[in-house]
């Protein structure tokens, strides 16, 4: 599940720029990246990339949210970053197979002429690229980045996987609901969101 092969035929290059230009054209040409960016067995760049964001989004909730981060009493350094390390180095990849094992499941019901698991990582992997800002503690900006992932989601399955936009859309739900509704707080973030507009309208603060 971690192969990272020598030349993949079409996969993504090295190092910290390949992550940030990858970064960059999920984000504005995902149907592009998708069908250049993604190779069979070529598993280690998604990998890694997931994990650049995991660590920004959730280092950006630890800087900004007040108590986002366990503290231990004598050390206020070591628990933040033994945390932050856990979940980067263990939770992340751990989480981000077990999707891809639920994530293969659904597609073995609903699309026959599929692509391979390994694929299946790497979409899921770029598709986090919105996550990024995750840890930002405004609800509609979580929102958006749960949203967002959502859409990167569906075309990545449907042009890796050559199916419909429709079958995608299907096929992401569940992943889609966990990983970024609940992985990356999007269902949260809606739950503040309706909170508040629920009060302004009890209060009559929106006419």
């Amino acid at each position: 599940m971690t192969q990272w092969i020598e030349d993949p035929e079409g996969g993504r290059d090295r190092g910290p720029r390949a992550v940030a230009r990858a970064w960059f054209e999920v984000l504005t040409a995902p149907r592009r990246f998708f069908r250049t960016g993604v190779a069979p067995a070529d598993q280690a760049p998604g990998l890694f990339f997931l994990m650049a964001v995991v660590f920004v989004a959730e280092g950006g909730r630890y800087l900004l949210v007040a108590d986002g981060a366990p503290a231990v009493s004598s050390h206020p350094i070591a628990g933040p970053a033994l945390a932050l390390a856990l979940t980067v180095v263990l939770v992340a990849p751990v989480a981000l197979h077990l999707l891809v094992a639920l994530q293969t499941l659904v597609l073995m019901a609903l699309v026959s002429d599929r692509a391979g698991v390994s694929e299946t990582v790497q979409v899921l992997a770029y598709a986090s690229a919105p996550c990024v800002a995750a840890g930002v503690p405004v609800p509609a900006v979580r929102l958006a980045c749960g949203v967002y992932g959502f859409v990167l989601l569906v075309v990545g399955i449907a042009v890796v996987h050559e199916t419909s936009y429709r079958r995608a859309t299907l096929a992401a739900i569940p992943v889609g609901a966990i990983g970024f509704g609940y992985g990356f707080r999007a269902f949260g973030a809606a739950r503040d969101i309706l909170s508040v507009v629920s009060t302004l309208l009890k209060s009559g603060g929106i006419v």
